[in-house]
């Protein structure tokens, strides 16, 4: 019988589905090829309360800070890495705008020109280094997004808003992330214009119905050529995916009262965590269906005014980071990096409830989770919190806190990364040199 495409995708008009890997896909007495290894950074913004982060000791048995308690459970896939500093993000004799410094230099380990015109220049991020090579072999050759609009136009932190971007796919060149949910998961799986407002999309009668019923005979037809393993699998992946429409659904009908002044864009929960975790569900469809091997999440903007009031914050992020040791204003600001580590934790038990080859997707995936800027209140961008969840195939011992010299280039921790994926590189920014996430000891 003649095996199926790796590249099957199930087509209707206007949608096209890719599919997880099946055994079908094999031929005949073949061994399955190995998974593929994904590489993602998630970016926390404005800063850490170190206390709250950093563990005491180093070495297999550290004990979780109060942030981290929701990774507890995850021990064995957690390496938590201490002593990076971030020096492009500093002043450097350029004034303010600390927090436009940290997220362009955060990847890109280059100190950007401060400037509020289109001559703005940083470097490429090491998740495009990693697109080149990666993305070669998927649809997608990376996904930026976000749970915070990050406009590129005006003046943001005394430099032009167009730093807000984490990833750089050349010196001049930003990233925008994408913040709506609806958005991304029609650029991953519908063939339709959704460049329109949300009145116009609404009157396309192919928009109102479901990806899957659009691909409703292509998916019978699928069905009647597979074995039952591959059907119970087939039936999972897109039960998941119809869940992601009705959830994306619900968001785009939502009336929730916000604060005075602020207006939800349609389609986007106004809950963060609901929004933070349809996000992250649909960079596992992506990864899932090979459609993407990279990806970056900036959970809000770098200094950004988003409140919290679901977590008992309803001040802005950025006004109460600079707590000046209050230790009501600190209780606050931890407690906003609970609440987006609880939304992190969520995306890492998904990660490792899905198969994926001789593991799952957790397995063979490598995940940043960290910032540029340690203690917001003085702007630190020493002690930048760090973590890894998954090994990367092996290619990384996690289970444990390794504390590197304090000042070690946040670049030469990129570098490793991309080690990690099979993208080995010279130099990154004010790199001086790689780590070794596998050998290295605390």
């Amino acid at each position: 019988m003649r095996c199926l495409p790796r590249r099957t995708f199930l087509r209707g008009l206007g949608a096209s589905i890719s599919i997880p890997f099946l055994d079908a896909m094999l031929p005949a007495f073949a061994s399955a090829p190995a998974a593929p290894m994904r590489l993602m950074y998630v970016y926390a913004p404005t800063g850490m309360i170190p206390a709250a982060w950093y563990p005491t000791t180093t070495g297999p048995d550290f004990e979780f800070a109060r942030i981290m308690k929701p990774l507890e459970k995850f021990r064995k896939e957690i390496l938590v890495i201490g002593g990076l500093g971030d020096n492009p993000g500093r002043s450097l004799g350029d004034g303010g705008g600390d927090h436009a410094r940290a997220v362009s230099s955060y990847l890109t380990g280059v100190h950007p020109k401060k400037t509020l015109g289109a001559d703005m220049h940083c470097g490429i991020s090491a998740d495009q280094i990693a697109a080149r090579t990666l993305g070669k072999q998927t649809k997608f050759a990376s996904l930026e997004v976000t749970c915070e609009d990050s406009r590129q136009a005006g003046e943001c932190d005394a430099y032009t808003c167009a730093y807000q971007a984490v990833s750089w796919k050349s010196d001049t060149q930003p990233l925008p992330p994408e913040m709506n949910p609806r958005l991304l998961f029609e650029r991953l799986f519908g063939d339709l214009d959704v460049s329109g407002t949300p009145a116009e999309r609404k009157n396309q009668d192919v928009y109102r119905q479901s990806i899957l019923d659009l691909t409703f005979q292509d998916t019978q037809r699928l069905k009647g050529t597979l074995g039952s393993t591959d059907r119970r699998k087939l039936d999972e992946y897109l039960t998941s995916i119809r869940e992601l429409e009705a959830r994306i659904g619900r968001a785009e009908s939502q009336t929730q009262q916000l604060p005075p002044g602020l207006a939800k864009p349609d389609g986007i929960p106004a809950n963060f965590a609901e929004h933070a975790r349809l996000i992250f569900d649909l960079l596992i469809a992506a990864f899932q269906t090979d459609m993407t091997r990279v990806a970056t999440f900036m959970l809000a903007r770098e200094g950004g005014v988003r409140t919290y009031p679901e977590c008992g914050v309803p001040e802005a992020h950025h006004s109460i980071s600079h707590h000046g040791g209050n230790p009501v204003l600190i209780e606050k600001i931890t407690k906003i990096q609970c609440y987006h580590m609880e939304q992190f934790a969520y995306f890492v038990e998904r990660l490792k409830s899905i198969p994926d080859g001789d593991g799952s997707l957790l397995d063979h995936t490598a995940v940043v989770y960290g910032a540029s800027m340690g203690d917001p209140n003085h702007h630190d961008h020493g002690k930048c919190p760090t973590l890894v969840a998954g090994t990367a195939g092996g290619r990384i011992r996690s289970g444990r806190h390794i504390a590197y010299k304090d000042e070690t280039p946040m670049a030469n921790f990129h570098l490793s990364m991309l080690d990690t994926v099979g993208v080995r590189t010279d130099k990154l920014g004010d790199s001086n040199g790689h780590l070794n996430l596998l050998t290295d000891f605390s």
